[in-house]
């Protein structure tokens, strides 16, 4: 059989008709040909074959050889197109596929809360350091207060705060002070945009910026420039908010180690700030940023959010455009705010979200903000199992959980003991607010091995950084980082990414019919649900629930991360609310009724220049 190819399809089509399709077989034969062209003999079928575990009888091995070594002539052909990390993939997720339900799409006014009575600029500016975007934007509605004070302000905490923590990758000066007195000017000529118009504002840096360096918070990347844009930052650019800095995150997205160090939390400078929206957190939790953008794939809005005490929305799949945002996993990027308060991640949503015509996952849903709903006439549900301590079940969890020591894990479990006591309070809380709360149940199904989709995207995304050698300038380089984690990507067959997909369809479908009747669900953070809902593409509300005491198990010094030192005394503990797809008014709701019951959100860390 000789199949006169030029290009990859054909070699893995060539091992498809000998029966070899959808194992590892295709993938680790090429990766073990040299050459230019490639060069495929007997001996790397047999290698191949071993690591595949495919038996192929010697005969036939000799019968493939030319086949296989016609096909490979062009398999350098795509590898030659240079894809951009941009580039997206023909298929695309669709979190509302599984379901019967209709998002709205008739937009209607936006209601925020009433402005606080008697609100009046202090005497000294940096008293409105961690002042809410609500009351931010009402001093400069009535030019109480300018933009240009407020944003000289920011950038002066910014230079004396980023030392110590660590959040700036790059101060965006010149820019936000243009754009600080573009502001002043329009509202004084009675031009005013909205709530965001002359608030400054943090991106984290996998947003491009036109004129500015787009590190993704990689060494290799470190001099990267992006001739664009990226669609949330034109998006908060027309509202008039100010861009004062692109703020840490880890490398492509990974903890909160970065090219420049650890990016640290303000609560506990001995910490790093979790990740990977390190530096968006860190930076609001700090009081030096009105408000930040961050994004989350597993974890990196809500992760960081806890950690320093921040409120992080993380929104539907497919409600906010990543046009300009680099890609790590195309069905789980999102990209969402971090605040200090529930309402201002719902006047920054208003801005960001909605088509732009290029990211083909965002579908036309209306966010339509009502701080006034009737949040009484919910129906929610909490997670029951996850609400109580089971050690048993954490142990089980925390094997998954790469890349760190038994004494780690062991702290980990240690600490959300210690937390059981918060998590009951906050049931306590929402039933003493009148919330009549039905327990409730995620499907039992293998949620971990569908993060396999996520590994595989992400090595397609940086394939050429792995292929080039370039993934050894990357800061972290042991077993569970990104370098490591491509590589091991690529012996994923095939067939076990599709399986995966139609496994994550399944856990799609089941997790709607649980939900289904719901309005918003109750969950600790750190429980399972967390991988679920980024799989399944649910919003998720994340706001602080506490401070730890000193009773509390101490942190560790020596290591850095979100497991690796986890808790400690007076850090902050949080509470996730769960909603529907594209559900995010009601989720917003009712989670700020909460908030201004508990006003947790109004402590903020000591810091010391």
């Amino acid at each position: 059989m000789q199949i006169p190819a030029t290009d990859r399809r054909s070699f893995l089509s060539a091992c498809s008709k000998l029966g070899l399709a959808g194992t590892l077989f295709p993938g680790v034969l090429w990766a073990m040909a040299e050459g230019e062209p490639k060069k495929i003999t007997v001996d790397m079928i047999s290698q191949a074959a071993v690591i595949a575990d495919v038996p192929i009888p010697d005969d036939d091995r000799q019968m493939m050889l030319r086949s296989l070594q016609d096909a490979a002539k062009g398999y350098e052909d795509i590898y030659n197109l240079h894809m951009e990390n941009g580039v997206q993939p023909a298929m695309v997720f669709d979190p509302f596929i599984t379901t019967d339900g209709k998002f709205e799409k008739t937009k209607r006014p936006m209601q925020m809360s009433p402005a606080l009575p008697g609100l009046r600029a202090p005497k000294n500016i940096e008293d409105l350091a961690f002042a809410n975007v609500r009351d931010l934007a009402e001093l400069l509605r009535t030019r109480k207060v300018s933009s240009t004070a407020l944003t000289q302000m920011y950038l002066e905490r910014l230079k004396r705060y980023d030392p110590i923590l660590l959040f700036v990758i790059t101060l965006t000066e010149d820019r936000a002070l243009a754009q600080a007195k573009e502001a002043d000017r329009t509202i004084a000529a009675g031009k005013y945009r909205g709530p965001l118009h002359g608030i400054p504002w943090g991106a984290k840096d996998l947003l491009a910026v036109k004129g500015y360096k787009t590190t993704w918070g990689a060494a290799p990347y470190k001099d990267q420039i992006i001739d664009e844009d990226a669609m949330v930052v034109k998006r908060l650019d027309a509202a008039g908010a100010v861009l004062v800095a692109k703020l840490t995150l880890g490398a492509l997205a990974e903890g909160d180690r970065w090219f420049g160090g650890v990016t640290r939390n303000p609560w506990n400078p001995d910490q790093g700030s979790s990740g990977s929206s390190a530096g968006p957190a860190s930076a609001t939790a700090a009081g030096c940023v009105g408000f930040a953008i961050g994004s989350e794939t597993l974890g990196s809005i809500s992760s960081p959010s806890t950690r320093c005490g921040c409120t992080g929305l993380r929104p539907t799949f497919g409600h906010v455009p990543r046009t300009g945002a680099m890609a790590l996993s195309w069905s789980q990027d999102k990209l969402g705010p971090i605040c200090r308060a529930v309402e201002d991640c719902a006047l920054v949503l208003e801005v960001i979200q909605g088509p732009d015509g290029e990211d083909r996952s965002v579908q036309p849903a209306a966010f339509n903000w009502n701080s006034q709903d009737d949040w009484r006439k919910y129906r929610v549900g909490f997670l029951e199992s996850e609400f109580k301590f089971d050690r048993a079940a954490l142990e089980e969890r925390v094997k998954n959980f790469r890349g760190i020591t038994d004494e780690q894990k062991e702290q980990f479990i240690a600490a959300a003991e210690h937390d059981q006591k918060f998590n009951d309070a906050a049931l306590a809380t929402l039933r003493k607010m009148g919330v009549q709360m039905i327990p409730v149940e995620l499907p039992k199904l293998p949620y971990q091995p569908m993060v396999t989709i996520l590994d595989v995207e992400a090595a397609a995304a940086f394939d050429e950084l792995t292929r080039s050698g370039r993934d050894k300038l990357m800061t972290s380089q042991g077993p569970s980082d990104w370098p490591n984690a491509f590589r091991t990507a690529r012996f994923v067959p095939a067939v076990e990414y599709v399986q995966a997909n139609r496994a994550k369809f399944m856990a799609m479908q089941q997790v709607a019919k649980v939900l289904e009747g719901f309005d918003v669900i109750v969950a600790p953070t750190n429980g399972e649900q967390l991988t679920v809902t980024n799989l399944t593409g649910h919003p998720a509300l994340i706001l602080p629930n506490g401070l730890r005491g000193e009773d509390a198990p101490p942190a560790r010094k020596d290591q850095d991360g979100m497991v690796g030192n986890y808790g400690g005394p007076n850090t902050p503990v949080s509470l996730t609310f769960v909603g529907q797809l594209y559900g995010e008014a009601k989720l917003l709701c009712l989670a700020r009724a909460y908030q201004n019951t508990t006003k947790f959100h109004l402590k903020h860390p000591q810091l010391k220049a």
